[in-house]
């Protein structure tokens, strides 16, 4: 019996020590951004496939991305907040928008040996209807400050910056609304500039802003409303 109660400690031992000696898998390397090719950035897209008064099949592609087992695509639409999302282990996908507005989109590479990922460059476009010659304005992207920042009040002024961009390149003036209050009011037009500085702030104050693009052709796009607040 002893010898046999030794024999059987002897396996345990064996097995525990073999179970130790195994390596736990590794994690594969992280995938890489994939570069976007179409729709271009800030471009007007106007040869979507099968198209309709109302909306029209965009192609989307992009170049294979290194350590990536498949991609999500992203699109936004800038009117109205919209998100669609799909994904992927090829570099196109065919996606049906409705015309007459615009869009922002990027791929997000995701590997099956990896838990990272990582998101391509953002672009912007917009998918014209039949007979649109005049394209808005891409709502203006806020550099700073950002949604929600806490900002120090310093000597008491501070720059509001963004970036403007126009499939037609005819952007003419920015105009910034600026309040205290939800739903701010204008407070200066006719801006050329993608910045405004000297403007006044106070401590322990929460300001609400945004940005409404005008082009030649008077048409508009509103960034839509960004707050900060002054410590």
């Amino acid at each position: 019996m002893e010898k046999i109660n030794r024999i059987v400690f002897l396996l345990v031992m064996l097995f525990a020590l073999g179970c130790s000696s195994k390596k736990s898998a590794q994690p594969g390397p992280n995938p890489v951004a994939a570069t976007l090719i179409f729709p271009a950035a800030d471009a007007a897209c106007i040869i979507g496939n099968d198209k309709l008064a109302t909306e029209s099949t965009i192609p989307f592609n992009w170049e294979s991305a290194a350590n990536t087992n498949s991609y999500k695509l992203t699109i936004k639409n800038l009117l109205n907040g919209t998100l669609i999302t799909k994904t992927t282990s090829g570099t196109t996908l065919n996606v049906t928008l409705p015309v007459n507005a615009s869009y922002s989109w990027n791929i997000t590479s995701q590997s099956n040996s990896s838990s990272g990922t990582v998101v391509s460059e953002t672009w912007k476009f917009y998918n014209s209807g039949p007979g649109v010659t005049s394209y808005a304005p891409f709502p203006a992207e806020i550099i700073a400050p950002t949604m929600q920042q806490y900002v120090n009040l310093g000597d008491g002024k501070i720059s509001l910056k963004w970036k403007g961009s126009d499939a037609d390149n005819d952007i003419t003036s920015y105009s910034i609304y600026f309040d205290t209050k939800q739903s701010p009011v204008l407070y200066k037009s006719g801006i050329v500039a993608d910045s405004l500085g000297n403007v006044s702030i106070k401590s322990n104050t929460t300001y609400y802003w945004k940005v409404v693009t005008t082009d030649s052709q008077g048409n508009t796009s509103d960034s839509g409303d960004y707050s900060f607040t002054v410590n």
